[in-house]
């Protein structure tokens, strides 16, 4: 089930999430103080393009620094990247298909809004200690 709607997602938004991600990732590379920004959207990009089986959780060793970029990133992108989710998340609610896909959507936002200081990993991956920053619709 996962293999089928990772795929729809891929075609019906994945694709230019992931490439949106993938440029402004490059984009924040070229300058050298703002390369944790861009391999934060590198991560997030990969986990717009294969969003079903993987979920958000918080990297334990995160500190002050990872506090700081968050904010910066919250002023500069993070809002204006939820909002896009949100509207993208609203539209494609609107048909039965696409309800799974506007709820992957809804997932993105915690690691869109605050990038650093997450890990995102397979669902097969979570040990005991690891708490997912999000309720999935199982309820696991």
């Amino acid at each position: 089930m996962r293999l089928l709607l990772n795929l729809i997602w891929l075609v019906f938004g994945g694709i230019w999430l992931a490439l949106a991600y993938l440029v402004f990732g490059v984009i924040a590379c070229i300058f050298i103080i703002t390369i944790p920004f861009g391999i934060a959207s590198f991560r997030i990009g990969a986990y717009a393009l294969w969003p079903f089986g993987r979920t958000i959780v918080p990297t334990p060793t995160a500190g002050a620094m990872s506090t700081l970029g968050n904010i910066i990133w919250f002023l500069v992108a993070g809002l204006w990247i939820t909002i896009a989710h949100i509207t993208t998340a609203a539209a494609q609610a609107v048909t039965i298909i696409g309800i799974p896909l506007a709820v992957a959507n809804l997932k993105m936002i915690p690691v869109s809004l605050v990038p650093l200081g997450k890990q995102i990993v397979d669902n097969r991956e979570l040990r005991p200690g690891m708490q997912p920053l999000v309720v999935r619709p199982d309820g696991r």
